[in-house]
């Protein structure tokens, strides 16, 4: 039975001390501006499953957003000496990047022979376009100039990945401090071209050996090194994830960007973002 509109209008003004009259203040969706979030999704076919694969999307476009703010965020309190905020900055991006983690197996429901009913609409559309994925990637360390060029056409998108490009990674801040606090790290690694990606060096390595040989002597650092490696843990299984996921559903498909698909993906897993934070473990 609907309830006749004056009832509602005429309704108790409170259940269980709740407001009910948003009329003369902010509501929930009001502060959330659910009205526009919502109605962002546009599907392009009348595929039912199309839905998932925008808000999977979406979703993780929003996560991604966050883990910026974060990095961006503890990146600014290395560069202040200020690591115990930092901290607690990265212990977030590890968990947002295993919400992210999860999220492929939303997607993963979506069988080839679903995907393959409205794959053709997204055209050369790809998540390798992600500008801020791109991003993260340059914050992490993992630079490459030539990835710039999917974000010429959009002048804004265009300078956030080249701000991101062009300053120091979050590592590189991190190494800087290691060298105010005395640890000798070669010149040439503090002052390289900060567009280029994060490389191997020796003495870097030696600076983490000493933190790790002495945890109370500087356990600030030593607590920092093991959330990066907590994050960069949780970067590759996510990327692994990802790997997986467009495997079981278009196999050996080119991507839609263009790219080569899941053996792009696999080289990917290659990649390592603070490579003497791995190989010191083995001369510990």
């Amino acid at each position: 039975m609907t309830v006749p509109r004056q009832d509602i209008d005429s309704a108790h003004p409170s259940w269980h001390g709740a407001q009910m009259d948003f009329s003369q203040s902010m509501s929930y969706g009001d502060y959330l501006d659910l009205d526009h979030l919502l109605s962002a999704q546009h599907p392009l076919s009348t595929e039912h499953n199309e839905m998932l694969f925008i808000i999977q999307h979406q979703t993780s476009e929003l996560w991604m957003k966050l883990m910026l703010h974060e990095l961006l965020a503890a990146r600014g309190c290395i560069q202040r000496d200020q690591v115990e905020p930092a901290l607690k900055m990265l212990a977030r991006v590890s968990r947002i990047m295993e919400q992210l983690l999860q999220s492929w197996a939303v997607l993963s429901t979506l069988t080839p022979s679903e995907y393959s009913q409205f794959r053709h609409y997204l055209g050369s559309s790809s998540g390798f376009q992600s500008h801020q994925y791109r991003q993260i990637e340059f914050v992490l360390g993992n630079k490459n100039a030539s990835l710039v060029a999917p974000h010429v056409h959009h002048p804004e998108r265009r300078k956030a990945v080249e701000d991101a490009l062009n300053a120091p990674s979050l590592y590189d801040e991190v190494l800087m401090l290691l060298a105010r606090r005395g640890f000798q790290i070669s010149p040439q690694r503090i002052a390289r071209d900060w567009t280029q990606p994060t490389q191997y060096d020796e003495s870097v390595e030696a600076a983490w050996l000493r933190v790790y040989a002495d945890p109370n002597a500087c356990w600030d650092l030593y607590a920092l090194a093991e959330k990066l490696v907590d994050v960069e843990d949780a970067f590759r299984q996510w990327r692994f994830r990802h790997l997986t996921t467009v495997e079981r559903i278009i196999g050996f498909k080119r991507g839609t960007g263009g790219t080569a698909g899941v053996s792009y993906l696999r080289k990917m897993l290659e990649v390592v973002l603070f490579p003497e934070l791995w190989r010191m473990r083995t001369a510990l």
